[in-house]
Formats: C-alpha cells, sequence, structure tokens
C-alpha cells in the first residue's frame, strides 16, 4: 500500500460506510483487514500524524461554520443591544465586537493593537461588550465602567476603559476611586449607580449573550459574522477586516 493511499484509508475508516463493508466482512477478512492496516501504521507511524492534522482541520472548518451560523443568528444583540459602546465609526463597513474582562491578560495584550486598528481604519465600527469572568475584581471593575457610562457618557466610558485595560494592580473601590478623581468625574453618582439593577442586567444580558454565541473565554472578538476566539495580532485584524471587504 502507497503512502498516498493511506491517509484516505484512515479516513474512510471513519465513516459509516466503512463501518458497514466491515459488519459485511466475515471474521477472518475483518481480523486479516486489522493486521494489515495495523502493519501498515506501524512501519509508517507518520501517516497517523497527517490524518490526525486533517481532521483537525475538518473540526476547525466545522467550527468556524458553526460560529458564523451563530453570530448571524444573534447579530441584532451583537451589534445593537442599544447600551454596550460603540466606537470606532459608528457607521463603518466592517464592525467588530470585543468581548472582553479587564483581569484578563489577552485582553490587555491585545488592547494596544485593538486601538491600533481602530485609529488606523477609519471605517470599522468597534463595540465592547462587557464580559467580566474572572473573579470578583472583573466584577467590580465592569460595574465602574458601565456605571461611568450610565452617569457621565460613552467618552468617560473610553477614557475609564482606557485606564483599566492598562491597569496592572489589584481592583479595589480605592483604586476606582483614584481614577475617578483622575478623570473628575463623580464618584458619589458614580458608586451608588455600580450597585443598581440598571448595571446588573447590562451585565447579565452581556453574559446570556455569550453563552447563547457559546463563548467561555476572553478576548472573543466578532469582525462581522466571523468569530475569533482568544488573542488576535494586529496584523491578522487587519488580514480578516481586508477580507470582508473582499480586498
Amino acid at each position: 500500500m502507497k503512502l498516498r493511499f493511506a491517509l484516505p484509508m484512515m479516513l474512510a475508516l471513519t465513516s459509516p460506510a466503512a463501518a458497514l463493508e466491515l459488519d459485511a466482512m466475515t471474521p477472518a477478512e475483518r481480523e486479516a483487514f486489522r493486521a494489515e492496516v495495523r502493519a501498515y501504521l506501524l512501519d509508517n507511524p507518520e501517516v497517523l500524524t497527517e490524518a490526525i492534522g486533517v481532521l483537525q482541520q475538518r473540526e476547525q472548518q466545522q467550527q468556524v461554520g458553526s460560529d458564523t451560523a451563530l453570530a448571524r443568528a444573534h447579530a441584532d444583540a451583537l451589534f445593537n443591544d442599544g447600551h454596550s459602546f460603540v466606537g470606532g465609526n459608528p457607521d463603518g463597513d466592517v464592525t467588530v465586537v470585543e468581548f472582553m474582562d479587564y483581569r484578563c491578560g489577552y485582553c490587555k495584550r491585545a488592547f494596544p493593537e485593538v486601538e491600533a486598528l481602530i485609529a488606523g481604519d477609519t471605517n470599522i465600527r468597534y463595540i465592547i461588550k462587557e464580559f467580566p469572568i474572572l473573579g470578583e475584581q472583573s466584577v467590580l471593575a465592569s460595574r465602574f465602567a458601565i456605571a461611568t457610562q450610565l452617569v457621565a457618557g460613552d467618552a468617560a466610558y473610553k477614557d475609564v476603559h482606557n485606564i483599566l485595560m492598562e491597569f496592572r494592580g489589584d481592583v479595589t473601590q480605592q483604586s476606582l476611586n483614584r481614577v475617578g478623581e483622575t478623570l473628575d468625574l463623580d464618584m458619589a453618582e458614580i458608586t451608588a449607580k455600580m450597585a443598581s439593577d440598571e448595571v446588573t442586567a447590562i451585565i447579565a444580558e452581556n453574559s446570556a449573550l455569550a453563552q447563547l454565541l457559546q463563548i467561555t473565554g476572553t478576548p472573543t472578538f466578532v469582525f462581522d459574522d466571523q468569530m475569533v476566539r482568544g488573542y488576535v495580532p494586529g496584523p491578522d485584524m487587519e488580514r480578516l477586516v481586508a477580507q470582508l471587504r473582499g480586498e
């Protein structure tokens, strides 16, 4: 059996049709066939690596298709929820949504690259989904950011967001107060708003959407209908945007 025939044979063995053919063999024929396959694989173990690679590629393609279907099914909640911060160009031809957590190291790593993408491309609409999943400090930071948006508006929210994305210490009420003082915010009103049902509802809505999209980690990006789970380098973001535009 030549190497170029081995991979198709290995993949075929996983199909329902192959199972039926094996069932049609006599016990002796089945045993002989299995012995032949085993002997070949022992002589050519690299075939297993090749087969595993092809199967992983198929699974990735299936995941991409599933993620695209999910993004399209929940497009309105992704792009028009009425509460998430919208930056960049509100009328941009490509929309980038980021589910993020202020305590997430990979979110912090991606932050300057996302900022560079938005600054360098004036036709991108950028939406931030507060998705605090890494403990009480994450929730506290998100409550502060959302409360700031509700009390002081989008510009103040983005200032807070930028500071928290670069913040390296523990998130406490005291450290948040210092951030607010630096930005000359009304911390009494913002602190009261942090504990409100309105802020709780926004976090819950984002979490419910993430569950529908099968998002379990941060950062997760949605570029129009293309979902990308995990950190994405800036050049890869630029290539994906270009692909969406057909460039």
